[in-house]
């Protein structure tokens, strides 16, 4: 109230207090997190293209537009655009909102620094070294180097440029020319970042050699031994293994312990992309999946994922306690990291980046583990995987959805199988047709609102829907709707 504040700051006569008229730009503020709040009754409202651009008058023009314009601007911009905090948003890796989180992504931009140095950002060089501590703890090291990377992609490239620099330190002064043919091994169901890496580093694509997997979609370690032994034969020096723990599509985990067997023998760094399935090392139940993972040499760990603590929040974390990380990528520039300064410059970590400005993405995350600890995150990581049995379940007993595997993780992937499809796997063009089904079921409820989900093809099968189960809003009841919508949108097909 006016008269607390007044009480306790004598300055009170000048302070706005919110019973007034708030400024217009508080307004604005205001409505976009309202509308983050709304309950929105469907996932999307769906618009072409044409008629979307139509609708937001996108155009930029030279002069400003008033106030009441622009809240109506925020209106449509909330109203048309996909609500993945909506309880039937399941298309992505990540869905749901934590409000503590949500409240430091506020902060983080009201406050709006750069994490690289501590003079500018001495909170948040303290938090991330906190969170990323308390991060490699859970992977199984006392000790170690990270950073908050843009997303699991920036993480895997710097996994794979460190693993370089430490077979190859020269690299970074003389360059490509300096190093023989380089080989990547990954598996067939790895992230594409590899890919990307590869050939953003100069290593090429065609010097990933990608490992083959089981019917679950995990790496086969004795075909990983044999293709260390072809790229040797072909001329190329294995460096670096990346494996994966949670794949995007069927959420398998490689098999950690005999990969790294593999590794310590063959003297090659061992990646760990735990992205999406790195957080059930929170839970004691599930951290199995993950045995062996204190092995690895990196790991690259999404919490924006899995735990809700919003875009974006990606860790790489490594074991190496020789300042790796800086030596690779530190460029010593005078300007911004002066070693005479007043306080210790080792708190200046942004020499271990290759970005120069950076985000702050801990704060978001420090905030919401503060709020519900590692036994409220733990809960979250077994409440999905009980919700994904459920629906597995209820899939079972119903006519026309036909499981790819029992899941491993919290993605579930099937086909739905029309009326005019069931008892005709025989035919000559039963997978042509079946293929599709989930394209048409995927438009109808877009176009619906209902809800969303991915399809997709992989390997010899045809588009199958993967369905992911994480949002904490989630209830048996939403999973009930979804099994029964996709029988309603697809019944006639």
């Amino acid at each position: 109230s006016n008269q607390k504040v007044a009480r306790s700051n004598p300055r009170a006569d000048k302070i706005k207090i919110c019973r007034s008229a708030p400024e217009p730009a508080t307004c604005c503020i205001l409505m976009g997190f309202l509308c983050l709040l709304y309950p929105w009754s469907q996932v999307c409202e769906w618009r072409e293209p044409e008629e979307l651009a139509a609708l937001l008058d996108l155009e930029l023009r030279e002069n400003g537009e008033p106030q009441h314009q622009l809240l109506q601007r925020i209106r449509d911009v909330a109203k048309y655009s996909v609500k993945t905090n909506h309880p039937r948003f399941f298309n992505q890796l990540f869905a749901g909102v934590d409000y503590h989180a949500l409240t430091g992504r506020f902060l983080t931009e009201a406050l709006n620094t750069s994490q690289y140095t501590y003079e500018v950002a001495p909170v948040f060089v303290l938090m991330e070294g906190e969170v990323l501590s308390k991060l490699r703890s859970l992977v199984g090291w006392a000790e170690g180097d990270g950073i908050f990377c843009p997303g699991g992609t920036m993480s895997n490239m710097y996994a794979m440029n460190v693993a370089r620099y430490r077979a190859f330190p020269e690299v970074k002064l003389k360059g490509m020319w300096s190093l023989p043919r380089l080989a990547v091994f990954t598996s067939q169901q790895s992230h594409y970042s590899v890919m990307k890496a590869a050939a953003f580093q100069g290593i090429g694509t065609e010097n990933v050699f990608k490992v083959k997997v089981d019917d679950r979609g995990c790496m086969i370690p004795e075909d990983l031994g044999e293709t260390i032994e072809l790229a040797k034969s072909q001329g190329a020096v294995p460096f670096f293994v990346h494996a994966t723990s949670g794949t995007t599509v069927q959420g398998a985990f490689d098999p950690l312990e005999p990969i790294a067997d593999i590794c310590d023998r063959q003297g090659l760094w061992m990646h760990v992309d735990a992205a999406w399935g790195g957080s059930v090392l929170f839970s004691k139940e599930h951290k199995h999946l993950m045995r062996g993972v204190e092995r690895a040499d990196s790991v690259t760990w999404n919490p924006h994922k899995m735990m809700l603590t919003g875009l974006q929040c990606s860790a790489i974390l490594l074991k190496d306690t020789t300042h790796l990380l800086k030596h690779c990528h530190s460029a010593d520039a005078k300007y911004l990291f002066q070693q005479d300064k007043f306080y210790d410059t080792s708190l200046d970590t942004g020499d271990k980046s290759i970005q120069c400005g950076r985000k702050v993405d801990c704060l978001k995350l420090w905030l919401m583990w503060k709020a519900v600890g590692s036994k409220g995150l733990e809960e979250r990581v077994d409440r999905a995987v009980a919700h994904t049995r459920y629906l597995v379940e209820e899939m079972k007993r119903r006519e026309g959805f036909e499981l790819i595997g029992k899941p491993l993780f919290v993605n579930v992937c099937f086909w739905f199988i029309p009326p005019s499809l069931r008892g005709k796997e025989n035919s000559p063009d039963y997978n042509d047709r079946l293929s599709k089904v989930a394209p048409v079921i995927k438009e109808r409820m877009m176009k619906q609102g209902t809800m969303m989900l991915g399809y997709q093809p992989q390997g010899g099968r045809v588009n199958f829907f993967r369905m992911i189960v994480i949002s904490p809003q989630l209830s048996h009841q939403d999973m009930s709707f979804c099994l029964n919508e996709i029988e309603r949108l697809g019944n006639d097909l």
